[in-house]
């Protein structure tokens, strides 16, 4: 029933499972890891006192801005717990911020949210998210052939072929974002075809962004599937995941997961909003309480699934001056050094709507004399991997105290 078997144990024999993997991993980190042993020292405690509960949570958080500041700092190597050769890939996110991945099967933990959400031995699964540099892609791909399905490695975009992959060939799954999707299902529509009886889709994971229910009814009903969701980040994998029954996700067989007071660290009760806080048991680059800016609660009702592990509510937000967009983090230090390459610019704000439920980027600019906004489009999509909209605002139309980063989204 369960791909794991912690599924749907015991909430006592899941917590002892998962302490004795977090024991494991501090003793492995303590003796090899500069980073923890730097963090260990900092808070006043031994290896043996930070693997105990009490320890483990007065141990400062490790923020993803720090973890970026590390890299550049100091080296990949600082964080490692092994040689960069010995791990199977290593890859760079927008950040830039590398991503490495180690030997062991599975090693981001996506097999169990893919079984949950039905994907099964013999599904052909079209794979739109991105094998170039950063994580996605091969990162979701080696859960389906884990559980026996064909993968069509498709990428991000090309939409008119994507149409005619999933016409030529039996499709049953797709994986990428639920907002492309649509799109596929317009694109469809525009040929005259009905998505739900001329198509073979009937899954879809979908993850990157955030997931309303009335995106979710929408592609449903336009392909006659069904859609589920998983929320993860390219340092740490699978984070949690739907089931069937789609009401909220189901932390991780892989990992401790807490939600902690973004200003002092510490655990929150559930049902509390709080940053997510992640240990993942991953040996060679152990991430020990990973902050990752996102802001959610715990649900520890039980799931008429079977499954025993508590339940993120949505991602409820961020803790930080970040924003993700179309797959994206939008960090506003990258921003800056965009704008700085244009002397013009006088000052700028970063935008995020979502008109139509989908996201929109705009980038306002306070200019003194003329600017290639062409020019600037492109130096940041270069930087952000998106291209944003450049909207001239005058040389006072930004004021000083103004926020750099605004999200006007509504879900």
């Amino acid at each position: 029933m369960f791909h794991n078997h912690l599924e749907g144990a015991a909430p006592d024999k899941r917590r002892e499972a998962q302490w004795k993997a977090v024991r494991s991993l501090v003793a492995k980190a303590a003796r090899h890891s500069q980073e923890f042993r730097a963090r260990l020292a900092l808070a006043g405690l031994s290896a043996r006192a930070a693997a105990t509960p009490e320890g483990f949570a007065s141990l400062p958080p490790l923020h993803k801005k720090e973890l970026m500041a590390l890299q550049e700092e100091r080296g990949l190597d600082w964080l490692l717990t092994c040689r960069p050769g010995e791990l199977r890939r290593i890859y760079q996110s927008p950040g830039p911020l590398f991503d490495p991945e180690g030997a062991r099967r599975d090693y981001w933990g996506w097999t169990e949210a893919f079984h949950a959400a039905g994907f099964a031995k013999g599904d052909l699964a079209q794979m739109t998210f991105s094998y170039h540099l950063t994580p996605a892609g091969l990162m979701l791909e080696e859960p389906l052939r884990e559980l026996g399905c064909a993968v069509i490695p498709a990428g991000p975009g090309n939409t008119e072929v994507q149409v005619e992959l999933m016409r030529r060939l039996p499709v049953t799954g797709f994986v990428g974002m639920a907002s492309y999707l649509k799109v596929i299902g317009e694109k469809v529509r525009s040929l005259g075809l009905d998505p739900s009886k001329d198509l073979s889709l009937r899954k879809a994971f979908v993850a990157a962004e955030r997931l309303s229910p009335a995106l979710r009814a929408e592609v449903e009903d336009m392909f006659g599937c069904t859609v589920r969701q998983g929320y993860g980040t390219a340092d740490v994998g699978c984070i949690a995941y739907e089931c069937a029954e789609a009401e909220g996700m189901h932390l991780s067989s892989r990992a401790l997961v807490e939600i902690c007071d973004p200003q002092t660290g510490c655990a929150l009760p559930a049902g509390e909003v709080g940053e997510v806080v992640v240990t993942p048991f991953a040996r060679e680059y152990p991430l020990i309480r990973l902050a990752t800016g996102d802001l959610s609660r715990l649900n520890v009702s039980s799931c008429a699934c079977g499954r025993t592990s508590a339940r993120l509510e949505g991602i409820l937000g961020r803790a930080d001056d970040t924003a993700k967009v179309k797959g994206q983090f939008i960090y506003p230090a990258q921003a800056a050094q965009v704008a700085g390459q244009f002397p013009q610019i006088r000052a700028w704000q970063i935008v995020v709507s979502n008109p139509g439920g989908k996201d929109k980027l705009t980038v306002r600019l306070a200019v003194s004399g003329d600017l290639d906004t062409g020019a600037f489009g492109t130096a940041f999509q270069a930087v952000l991997k998106l291209r944003p909209v450049v909207e001239l605002v005058g040389a006072e139309g930004i004021a000083p105290e103004a926020k750099r980063l605004v999200d006007n989204r509504e879900f």
